[in-house]
């Protein structure tokens, strides 16, 4: 067997990021930023008011209650007709443009208005009172964002404020998922002696899916090496790296492991990696595409998916953060094992209690075949090799659902 760490660099290395792409603005959330933006305007363009009220001289407002005539109105998005003079007010939208004279704006609920066309202000304003200067948030020539920079909603409308139609990204992997075996069916059909229903494609599809790339369904092929062969080889035309579940153990020597090894040569590893679930694993390259070889049980095809196939997609897209964040918690109920030489990973449940303090409860059956905890699991908990933690002991935890 092989350390963690180990088998997790060696998939690391063969998979850099992709190429750059030009991306619609609208279709650029979740991708990461290729190369700095830096902004050739200033945000806000203008000096603008950030309230209703009325644009005023603030020496105007001196000795308040002071009285002023109101000589003109003025709407985010037109354009000052006149000034401010001394003793004047103009009735002023938030975001319109201050107009000139006026260094400070009243607002509308500090004023009264006796009369049509007259305001009378009730409290003394200073000068910039109510004002957003004109490159107060970015200014042209400034480092918006850095390469590498994951665009969430704000930094969207950030470009968008910008003038940005368009911004140079990662290009987002297409990942592929195939099953093989003709014990598989993926319909409602009755199960015959002998057959069980494909879950691993639809969970990594969606896992895939939910991690941010596109999901790629390559379809169910049965145990024909010539079909085999042909779908793999093809996938290697369509999509950035393809996953495929079971047929990587010790002593299997079904199609998949010999087609797998006739496609990708020499590049093609097969590993013994000192954890549980999910000791078997495979991974070499089509060409240059990775694929995946992921073990056939589910709960074991779901976290080799996280700790293998998932940080080297995240890296294909730009990410530099790679791996699900670790906390540590306090386990409840605690785990007991014997020393084998391996990292179990348990589905756990995670809680804040009282304190803030993370702790962590089984999630179920532990099992590599028991997919329900998975399922309902926001946890691994990471048990190092010995005899296991007692009930109330602190666990290193992967939180899934971050990062």
């Amino acid at each position: 067997m092989i350390p963690l760490d180990e088998a997790q660099r060696f998939v690391l290395a063969a998979c850099p990021p992709l190429e750059r792409s030009s991306r619609p603005l609208e279709g650029a959330l979740g991708a990461v930023l290729a190369a700095p933006v830096v902004t050739r305007e200033a945000v806000p363009p203008f000096d603008n008011t950030a309230m209703d009220g009325f644009a005023v001289r603030a020496a105007d407002t001196l000795g308040a209650p002071r009285e002023l005539p109101v000589v003109a109105t003025l709407a985010a998005g037109a354009a000052p007709g006149r000034a401010v003079g001394p003793g004047e007010a103009i009735r002023i939208m938030t975001g319109a443009p201050m107009p000139a004279g006026a260094d400070a704006i009243v607002i509308v609920e500090t004023t009264e208005e006796p009369v049509p066309g007259r305001v009378r202000i009730l409290e003394t304003v200073q000068p910039g009172e109510h004002v957003r200067r004109a490159g107060t948030d970015l200014r042209p020539g400034q480092e918006v964002f850095p390469a590498g920079t994951v665009l969430g909603p704000g930094h969207v409308g950030v470009l968008a404020s910008l003038g940005h139609r368009h911004v140079e990204t990662y290009r987002t992997p297409r990942v592929g998922v195939l099953s093989t075996g003709d014990e598989l069916v993926d319909d409602a059909r009755p199960l015959a002696p002998g057959q069980i229903r494909d879950s691993n494609r639809p969970a990594l599809l969606a896992a895939a899916a939910a991690s941010g790339f596109e999901a790629v369904d390559l379809g169910l092929v049965r145990d024909d090496p010539a079909a085999l062969e042909a779908a793999l080889s093809t996938a290697a035309t369509r999509v950035d790296a393809i996953l495929t579940s079971g047929g990587v153990s010790v002593g299997d020597f079904d199609h998949t492991k010999r087609v797998l090894g006739a496609l990708a040569g020499d590049t093609m590893r097969w590993m013994q990696v000192a954890i549980r679930p999910a000791k078997p694993f495979a991974f070499g390259k089509i060409g240059r595409v990775p694929v995946f070889g992921l073990p056939g049980n589910p709960v074991s095809s779901l976290v080799s998916f996280e700790l293998f196939a998932r940080p080297a997609l995240r890296q294909m897209a730009g990410h530099t953060a790679l791996f699900r964040p670790r906390s540590w918690a306090i386990l409840d109920d605690g785990y007991r094992r014997v020393p084998d030489g391996k990292l179990h990973f348990v589905r756990v449940r995670l809680t804040r209690d009282g304190a803030h303090r993370l702790r962590a409860t089984s999630a179920g059956g532990q099992s590599s075949h028991q997919l329900l905890a998975m399922a309902v699991a926001d946890g691994l908990a990471l048990v190092p090799d010995g005899h296991g933690i007692e009930p109330g002991g602190e666990v290193e935890v992967l939180v899934l659902g971050e990062g």
